[in-house]
């Protein structure tokens, strides 16, 4: 595919249509919310609290959606195929970390609270957000999600291909050398902090949690610290097996995908959670422990150190092919 002459395909405009539609309804509150409304806000909402706090981060919010409808724009015009590769990967990664785990998380809830037969298991305990909110903006990311998704591994199909060719074993060593190997050992090793902090959680423990925290537990907490687990070892284990070459066998193309994915994740997600947890709070009850802090920034830490690995890979494949 080449500059001269592209015309996206049906499937990929109607994709574009629908990555920016879904941004409209998280857009359009987030900027309501910076005008000082409180649509979907209850009284005795913890946000309204912090207004100055809260006015910042919806402009940083809405600032991130339109993100990504630079990205879909992108994503099927032709000037996008122009875009430097690390001036496209970056955001991409990071709108597939963030994404991926609500994409995940949301409708795992939703499943508990149907067969539970508990209809608020998928909001909070106390009053924060009306309970529609939840169902219009999750399910905007989803949707921004799916079309995003679809839209890039498309675009990559077509401008990187040739990247994740053929099996693990045909790869050459060059792909990671020594340097990029001790990296993604050194994330693996940083990564048992917050996977054992995870699954102190999920046996039941309150250690590391917050005294709000520990007394608001309830299925929603279970199914997200489970999400967090997961994510957390595909990209250790997805990361190595990348790095390893081994075995041999696998295809790069599915080992490829899920590290990209779980690396995003895990370091976009962690960096995100320790921002709110290093916010200053005087209600002794909703300090987050140093505990969880360091599992946060353990998950920044792990993300961003794999992810460097799977970049050096991929800048390496690209050469060599």
């Amino acid at each position: 595919m080449t500059p001269t002459g592209y015309r996206p395909s049906l499937l990929r405009r109607v994709l574009r249509v629908l990555a920016i539609v879904a941004c409209l309804p998280y857009i359009s509150l987030k900027i309501v919310w910076v005008a000082g409304g409180t649509l979907g806000i209850p009284a005795g909402s913890e946000l309204l609290e912090h207004r100055t706090l809260l006015a910042v981060a919806n402009s940083i919010s809405v600032l991130a959606d339109i993100v990504v409808v630079v990205l879909a724009l992108l994503l099927t015009q032709a000037w996008g195929l122009r875009v430097r590769a690390w001036l496209l990967a970056f955001p991409m990664w990071a709108a597939t970390g963030l994404l991926t785990p609500i994409m995940a998380g949301y409708p795992a809830q939703l499943a508990v609270a149907l067969l539970s037969g508990d209809e608020g298991a998928a909001a909070p305990s106390e009053p924060f957000l009306d309970d529609w909110v939840f169902a219009v903006v999750y399910g905007g990311f989803i949707l921004q999600g799916l079309a995003l998704g679809t839209l890039f591994v498309l675009y990559s199909r077509d401008r990187w291909g040739h990247v994740w060719q053929g099996r693990l074993g045909e790869l050459s060593a060059r792909t990671s050398g020594p340097g990029v190997r001790a990296v993604a050992l050194a994330g693996a090793v940083v990564a048992l902090l917050p996977a054992t902090v995870q699954l102190i959680w999920l046996s039941g423990s309150t250690t590391g949690l917050s005294a709000r925290r520990a007394a608001e537990r309830d299925p929603d907490f279970y199914v997200l610290s489970a999400v967090h687990l997961a994510f957390l070892v595909a990209a250790v284990v997805f990361t190595l097996l990348l790095v390893l070459r081994r075995p041999a066998r696998l295809g790069v193309r599915p080992v490829l995908a899920l590290a990209w994915v779980s690396t995003g994740a895990m370091g976009c997600w962690g960096a995100y959670l320790s921002l709110v947890a290093l916010q200053p709070e005087t209600d002794v009850a909703k300090q987050v422990p140093a505990l969880a802090q360091l599992s946060y920034a353990g998950q920044m830490i792990t993300g961003f150190l794999l992810a460097a690995c799977v970049a050096v890979f991929l800048r390496r494949r690209s050469a060599e092919a």
